[in-house]
């Protein structure tokens, strides 16, 4: 059994249940978990097969992203004035020439993006499955980046000659959906404790499925003991939909369908009103919340506040790299504190709490109680930050909020199970220049239709 050592953190912010700030402390890992900690008046153990000293820096559950669509890195700053709608009508004739290799080099820069930013745990939601293009193609390259992965095996089946958004060319038939999610399920998906790959069922949208489709995921996932996504209430366009479609609200359409409940979560929920906030919290479902990407295509604010003061679970995504433009999960904390607080309330959400949702509260949406803070007998996934750089001067008298509060950085050590994937802020799971390199050239043939 190997062991780990990190001694002399600077400041130690576990998340854990009684929220523990720990100055001077240490960290003993022993193979993928973590054995325990201690404050700097705890003796640490007197030896570990490696030792690493973190004097200079704050150390904080790996974060959790929720919600992402790793292909679109490959289309960034497409549609830049488009809300969404027209922004997927845009992207959708680009998308259709996708191949397999495109989506397995897409999702190691995307995956690459996100542990630079602090991420150690993503859900990727790929929705769209033209020519050879497989969900192996993401579960390889997590495999190889080192990142915990749950994949989510999204679908399109209502195209626009029967009343959808997406073009016929991109949807697929339910049977072969169906199929396809059981048998990756049957194939991949890990139940265990500290499990790095776990399948979810996640059809694409209301407006890109049917409602069959819908109630037979819903099925599906409970009888095979998984978890269920997908987009919901994300701009006005959404809800309107929704009303003429099935003469339902958002959140009625999902409990219509059997889409409430601890095992289920929403990305987006800009739209949601109170009654439906209030059903969310009262079903334990839980919420993605994407700041960036809701500004970016102008969908508007979701009401965060209102959601955590209800108790739903709330984590945090950096959605698709396409409306969003980045991936840097930190940095969407930040987004995420202050456009709630954008209304006009300085108090609508604390530093401390933008944090808690990219951890716990990502690891709670997730349905994982093995992640997201720091505490014996955790998954080993741990991040640490520098505080001696420029962007984080003036800033030590309280580390935690300057997280948030000032430029994000660049992490410098992440293990992730037990694993250092990043050391020294160089990433050890890929060679990061030949991979934008090809991520590039790959992009380019996309994006002039050369696939198509």
């Amino acid at each position: 059994m190997s062991t780990l050592l990190l001694k002399n953190i600077r400041c130690l912010a576990t998340f854990d249940d009684e929220q523990r700030e720990l100055e001077g402390a240490w960290l003993l890992i022993r193979d993928r978990v973590i054995d325990s900690i201690g404050a700097a008046d705890d003796i640490p153990p007197a030896y570990a097969d490696r030792v690493i000293d973190l004097s200079n820096h704050i150390a904080l559950p790996g974060l959790v992203n929720t919600h992402h669509h790793m292909f679109q890195s490959l289309t960034r700053v497409v549609a830049q004035e488009s809300e969404l709608f027209d922004w997927l009508n845009t992207l959708y004739p680009i998308w259709s020439g996708l191949r397999g290799e495109d989506l397995y080099i897409a999702a190691k820069l995307a995956m690459a993006e996100l542990l630079l930013s602090g991420c150690t745990t993503a859900s990727d939601h790929h929705y769209i499955f033209p020519n050879d293009v497989r969900l192996e193609d993401e579960i390889r390259a997590a495999a190889e980046m080192g990142i915990r992965f749950h994949a989510a095996r999204g679908s399109m089946s209502l195209g626009e000659s029967a009343g959808g958004t997406p073009p016929d060319r991109l949807v697929e038939r339910e049977p072969d959906i169906m199929r396809d999610t059981q048998r990756l399920i049957e194939t991949w998906h890990d139940p265990a404790p500290h499990a790095m790959l776990r399948i979810v069922v996640a059809p694409c949208s209301p407006f890109s499925v049917t409602v069959d489709l819908m109630r037979d995921a819903a099925a599906l996932a409970r009888d095979m003991g998984v978890q269920l996504h997908t987009h919901l209430a994300e701009n006005d366009k959404d809800v309107t939909y929704s009303l003429e479609r099935f003469g339902l609200r958002p959140g009625q359409y999902v409990e219509d369908v059997g889409w409430l409940g601890d095992d289920v979560w929403h990305a987006h929920c800009v739209k949601l009103n109170d009654e439906e906030v209030q059903l969310f919290g009262r079903t334990g479902t839980g919420v993605c919340h994407c700041p960036s990407s809701n500004m970016r295509l102008a969908s508007g604010i979701a009401p965060i506040r209102q959601l955590l003061d209800k108790r739903v679970k709330v984590g945090l995504g950096v959605d698709g790299s396409a409306s969003n433009d980045s991936g840097h999960l930190l940095g969407e904390a930040r987004q995420a504190l202050l456009l709630s607080r954008a209304p006009g309330d300085p108090s609508a959400l604390s530093a401390r709490e933008a944090l808690r949702m990219a951890t716990r509260g990502g690891a709670a949406v997730l349905g994982r109680d093995d992640i997201g803070q720091i505490a014996p007998g955790k998954s080993a996934d741990i991040v640490a930050f520098r505080l001696d750089g420029v962007g984080m001067a003036g800033a030590q008298h309280d580390p935690v909020a300057g997280l948030v509060f000032c430029q994000p950085p660049a992490v410098d050590l992440s293990i992730i199970n037990g694993a250092i994937v990043i050391e020294d802020g160089k990433l050890l799971s890929a060679d990061l220049p030949a991979l934008v390199e090809k991520h590039n050239q790959l992009s380019a043939q996309l994006i002039r239709g050369e696939r198509r």
